[in-house]
């Protein structure tokens, strides 16, 4: 009977003995936490994405408690996330503009050409390492769906051959960003409205004949905002989202469509009052013509 109650007798003493250590070498050796740090981790959403930067919310945290990181680090959070973590920190989070990942490309099957019939893995590197890709524009995008296994929160799909981004489910993690060999997706203003969704550098000529919805950097919706909010910069139009208001004005005058806007009745409406403008211009000019005529008819 004693050789199993000294066994676990001792054990027990030992044991006690190692909390007992256990416990004081936990109070010599603490690191005591910045209070804010923890309400700052409190306050984040715990996705842990890393789209801040930093390793986690916890390396989020910590870098904002210290200054290294700005109250609006957290992405995903938004405006309620700022707030709360500038009140903690005592500061003001100011305007905080949501941002969403935007696809600069819209050659779906039916109007991107292409160089040949991949059949291979669904992964868009592999696919861009022959030729660039399948699709006579070396810019557009390949559609093999590598964004879309990165993407945690569902925001992104492929629809016809190309990406596509559901703005309500984005949250500007930027994982979609970072694999697309590319550089298609980039990060725009939640509020933007009108997106130029293309990416090709090529010459206009040469985007007629590979894709029906390319930039052909003809210069119309340069020439025509009238808030200088576009401009044609190595055969592509960009955008000044700072400038635009979203008035649907370039898109309008977009022969190919490459500039998007979700505002198509605005759009319709411009070039209906543009049509209407021209005919009238038309009427007044062959009224004048007819005056002309018959004054000269009675000057004879």
């Amino acid at each position: 009977m004693n050789e199993i109650i000294l066994p676990i007798i001792c054990l027990g003493i030992t044991g006690a003995i190692f909390g007992i250590l256990l416990s004081i070498a936990s109070k010599v050796f603490a690191v005591e936490q910045d209070a804010r740090m923890v309400a700052v981790r409190n306050a984040l959403p715990g996705a842990n994405c890393g789209a801040c930067g930093f390793p986690g919310c916890d390396g989020l945290a910590d870098a904002i408690a210290k200054g290294k990181a700005p109250v609006t680090g957290c992405v995903i959070g938004g405006k309620d996330t700022a707030d709360a973590v500038a009140e903690i920190m005592g500061v003001n989070a100011g305007d905080v503009d949501r941002m969403v990942a935007n696809v600069l490309c819209q050659g779906t099957c039916g109007v991107a050409k292409d160089k040949y019939r991949y059949e291979g893995l669904a992964d868009c590197r592999l696919i861009s390492d022959f030729q660039k890709g399948s699709k006579a524009c070396n810019y557009g995008c390949v559609g093999g769906g590598s964004c879309v296994s990165v993407c945690e929160f569902d925001a992104i799909h492929i629809v016809d051959g190309i990406a596509k981004v559901d703005k309500e489910n984005c949250v500007a993690c930027k994982k979609c960003v970072e694999i697309c060999p590319k550089n298609l997706i980039d990060l725009i203003p939640y509020k933007a409205k009108t997106v130029v969704e293309c990416h090709s550098n090529d010459a206009g000529k040469d985007v007629r004949v590979k894709c029906g919805t390319g930039c052909i950097s003809c210069g119309l919706c340069e020439k025509n905002c009238p808030k200088d909010a576009i401009h044609v910069t190595n055969n592509l139009a960009s955008i000044d989202y700072e400038k635009c208001i979203n008035c649907g004005i370039c898109v309008s005058y977009c022969p190919t469509g490459a500039i998007f806007c979700e505002y198509p009745e605005r759009v319709e409406k411009i070039k209906a009052k543009r049509k209407a403008d021209q005919e009238k211009k038309k009427q007044e000019a062959l009224e004048k013509k007819k005056q002309a005529e018959q004054e000269a008819a009675l000057t004879k």
